[in-house]
């Protein structure tokens, strides 16, 4: 008998041997996938090919420009060699353009009464008609001072000859206009063609053209100061550029 005010404990209830117990089936248990690795470097779209390439132009980038070689420094050279002297062969021929402008232009003209066999005429129908040439050439070339004049050389062999003085930037050009000036109806001057200008230089050429007597040789020169022509009549034209030459000689002057 217990005493009173005490309470009995409950029964401990028996714990059964396991040992000896089939074990209950497991589950069906997936097992765990492999963990994620995040990669440290991005997901590139470049192949390792490209990927050289890029690594190849930054590390130039890096060392700066490429040194130049040797084919490169010849071809630069040759290149500007080439543009110097085209440089200097314009310089050249420009400060050539501008001597012979400067040495030919300042010209005179005066009519001596004797040129070799040539005797001024000095009558009022010889006068004549040297202004109505030289009044002529002036309308068609713009000219500062003119001369005309007839020489005489007897049986009939006269010499018109008629030109003036100015800046000529084109003598070839304004020799060319001038022969226009000595047409008619029967027909200009043709068969025109250069002939050597002697030792004053310019530019000298020889023609023909028709009269009512026939062929009339014609001859005119010119340079960067002056301009002048001469008709022959009864000449033939290899006859008149040797004389054509003689009367420059003796009516131009320079300086």
């Amino acid at each position: 008998m217990s005493d009173r005010g005490q309470q009995t404990p409950p029964p401990v209830a028996p714990v059964p041997d396991l040992a000896g117990a089939p074990e209950a089936p497991a589950a069906d248990v997936e097992p765990a996938a492999d963990p994620i690795e995040i990669q440290e470097t991005p997901f590139s779209l470049l192949d390792n090919q490209d990927q050289d390439q890029i690594q190849g132009y930054d590390q130039q980038e890096d060392a700066g420009p490429a040194p130049m070689t040797s084919g490169r420094r010849r071809t630069r050279t040759l290149v500007l060699s080439s543009l110097l002297a085209i440089g200097v062969a314009g310089i050249a021929a420009l400060g050539w353009f501008y001597w012979q402008i400067s040495s030919e232009s300042d010209a005179t003209l005066k009519l001596p009464p004797q040129i070799g066999e040539l005797t001024l005429d000095t009558s009022q129908n010889a006068q004549d008609t040297a202004d109505y040439l030289q009044t002529a050439l002036s309308a068609e070339v713009d000219l500062d001072k003119t001369v005309g004049a007839v020489y005489t050389a007897g049986e009939s062999k006269n010499v018109l000859f008629f030109g003036g003085t100015t800046l000529f930037w084109s003598p070839g050009k304004d020799l060319d206009t001038s022969f226009s000036l000595i047409s008619d109806e029967q027909g200009a001057v043709v068969n025109l063609h250069e002939v050597p200008a002697g030792k004053l230089g310019g530019t000298m050429k020889c023609g023909t053209t028709k009269t009512e007597s026939g062929d009339l040789p014609v001859c005119g020169w010119a340079d960067h100061g002056s301009l002048a022509l001469a008709m022959f009549p009864d000449r033939p034209e290899s006859e008149a550029a040797t004389l054509m030459r003689q009367i420059r000689e003796a009516t131009q002057t320079r300086g």
